[in-house]
């Protein structure tokens, strides 16, 4: 089962068989326990609830200290679930970094870094005005549209909240899978701050060649 949830650590490197330094993402992935398991004929469709992370009783609600209950698991912090990639995953199983090798391609997905309230140079990369002296106009997002409207048209890239979103980061090659330690070291960034909740899953675009001399 190449779904995992896990918490990320931070960023170091690590060299390949051939002496060349990879950047990469330590993932404290797992262990997670298999919650439920939802199926067609009962719930209308398949899937498999992943729990992870430990947390005291008595900071989990009543209806998920119940639904933990039911299903004879012990309760956890966070609870995602998965509809592909369940195939032999049963109520009860434990799925840790050992299903992960290297060489494996996946999707990351976690909650960006907040930014606060932010310029449209800094939110959308705009290029801004003229540096020199008496322009007026350095960071300011320029013209507003259509004067004749009255009225700002959906989907205008202005300043606003930045950040603090749901980010997937694609087709991250798995460089090393430590099952003894519950760790993934995954090539370049993952999206989130430290200690931050990710979910690892298999890739939806496979196709791309691993890191030469990777491990």
């Amino acid at each position: 089962m190449k779904n995992i949830l896990g918490r990320k650590v931070g960023m170091t490197s690590v060299f390949t068989e051939n002496g060349r330094s990879v950047p990469v993402t330590v993932i404290e992935a797992g262990p997670c326990t298999v919650v439920e398991r939802k199926t067609a004929e009962k719930h209308g469709y398949d899937a498999v609830s992943l729990a992870f992370g430990a947390v005291k009783k008595g900071r989990v609600s009543s209806a998920l200290a119940g639904h933990y209950k039911k299903n004879g698991a012990e309760p956890k912090r966070h609870v995602r679930e998965f509809r592909t990639g369940i195939e032999g995953a049963e109520a009860g199983a434990t799925v840790t970094a050992a299903d992960f090798e290297a060489g494996d391609r996946v999707d990351v997905v976690g909650i960006s870094k907040g930014h606060g309230f932010a310029g449209g140079i800094k939110r959308h990369n705009f290029s801004g005005g003229g540096a020199s002296h008496g322009s007026m106009i350095h960071r300011q997002p320029a013209s507003n549209g259509d004067t004749n409207a009255g009225r700002v048209p959906k989907g205008a890239r202005r300043p606003g909240h930045y950040g603090v979103d749901r980010t997937t980061h694609q087709n991250l090659e798995v460089v090393r899978a430590d099952a003894e330690r519950n760790v993934l070291l995954l090539r370049g960034p993952v999206p989130g701050a430290k200690n931050g909740l990710v979910i690892v899953r298999a890739t939806v675009k496979p196709g791309c060649k691993p890191a030469q001399g990777a491990k």
